[in-house]
This record gives C-alpha cells, structure tokens and sequence, in this order.
C-alpha cells in the first residue's frame, strides 16, 4: 500500500472516533507527523464562568496530537500532555487545533499543538509526548 492509500485510510479511521463524534470534532487534514481539527462551540459547552470549558479545548488539542501521533500507522499512545490556556472561548465560535511532530524517535515522539479561534487568535497551547508500540494501525 503506497503512502497517499494508507493515509487516505488512516484518516477514514481517525474520522469515525467516537468520542471527537460526540462533541463535534472534525478532521479537516491527516499528513504525516501533522493533523488539524475543528469543532464548533455550542452553549453546552459553556462551564459556570459563560466560557467554553478547558476540558473541551484540551479534547481538540488531544484530538489533533492523536490524528499526527498515529499518522506514521504506528500505535501511538499519550504519554503526557499539558496545556496553556491564553484567551477564554464563547458560544458560536469555530476552534482549529493543530498537532506538529517536533520530534520522532523510535519509541517516542513529541508533538506542539495550537488552538486558535476563527479570528486566528491563540486560545492555547500544548505540548504532548507519545510511546509509539511498534504495531500497526491497518
């Protein structure tokens, strides 16, 4: 299988995640070591404060790190991830999170990952570190 089948195939896969379907994630774009997602904020999404909630900005970012963490079609599973939070997110807005490979060895890998609103502003970033298994995703 050539690379362009296999991420075609990956991407397939990454899209049918249950939990990104749950809140609405989308995966827009599957390269190696590379992935961006979109979610739509809804008022369900609003914590007591009137803001989206930290744990669904840290959902999008986690959900853009798995996409470029497995896209080499090696299991990849979080090892650690931290966040920074730099703008508060309201009802109606459109997030994009995207997941770079800063670094790939043989067993782990590091992974920068930003989340911005439509506006491009910065509402957090995050940096993840994942354990690859050795095995195949298909």
């Amino acid at each position: 299988m050539g690379e362009a089948e296999e991420l075609s195939r990956l991407y397939e896969k990454f899209s049918r995640d249950p939990y990104c379907g749950l809140l609405g994630i989308r995966l827009l774009e599957l390269r190696r070591g590379y992935s961006k997602v979109g979610l739509k904020v809804t008022e369900d999404m609003m914590n007591f404060h009137g803001v989206a909630h930290g744990g669904l900005i840290l959902s999008l970012a986690d959900a853009a790190f798995a996409a470029a963490g497995n896209s080499h079609n090696q299991v990849a599973v979080a090892l650690n991830i931290n966040i920074n939070y730099r703008r508060p997110v309201k009802a109606g807005e459109e997030l994009v999170a995207e997941a770079s490979e800063e670094s790939l060895g043989k067993t782990t890998a590091l992974y920068k990952m930003t989340v911005r609103n439509s506006a491009g502003q910065l509402v957090a970033v995050c940096e993840g570190l994942v354990y690859r298994r050795g095995e195949t995703i298909i």
